[in-house]
């Protein structure tokens, strides 16, 4: 198949010089392809909640809870389950915030979706330790450093700045 001057035929030339190791195999199947991140950013009394990251990309970075969307899963759980899990805190309907294409950890490769949701009930404990040290809530104008990549625009975002940013 060819789409433009590119040949994504299964084997074809662009195939193999991408990936040289599967050439029979169908060019979407050999390719590395972005994983949808979700990010929630949690907000009580005027404060956001988040945490210092440890293990991953962004180690060492502070970021708000999150992680990957299941497959067939909707964004409202996947934020949801994933501040549940990562915070023990349960949260409000998640609201839009912004997207943006991450390559700034490369070569992970992310289309992270941000999303805020009020504060219902709990108090944040690091349930995943490997994964993050400790949560705290931080007024928006006194944010720790250093913050993980997608903080700074999902925060621009909260204050009117773009939507979309393609990195």
């Amino acid at each position: 198949m060819k789409i433009g001057r590119r040949d994504l035929t299964p084997g074809g030339a662009r195939a193999r010089a991408l990936v040289p190791s599967c050439p029979e195999i169908a060019y979407a199947r050999c390719v590395e392809r972005p994983r949808v991140g979700i990010g929630v950013l949690v907000m009580k009394e005027g404060k956001v909640l988040l945490g210092k990251r440890r293990g991953s990309h962004g180690d060492g970075e502070y970021a708000s809870p999150g992680g990957h969307l299941e497959h067939l899963e909707s964004v409202a759980d996947c934020a949801a389950r994933e501040v549940a899990e990562e915070t023990g805190l349960v949260i409000g309907e998640p609201r839009f915030v912004r997207a943006m294409n991450l390559t700034t950890y490369a070569p992970k490769h992310y289309i992270d979706l941000m999303f805020v949701a009020d504060w219902i009930a709990g108090e944040p404990a690091a349930l995943e330790p490997d994964k993050s040290e400790s949560w705290a809530w931080y007024a928006l104008d006194a944010l720790p450093s250093p913050l993980f990549a997608t903080l700074p625009s999902a925060i621009a975002a909260l204050r009117g700045g773009p939507v979309w940013l393609d990195s």
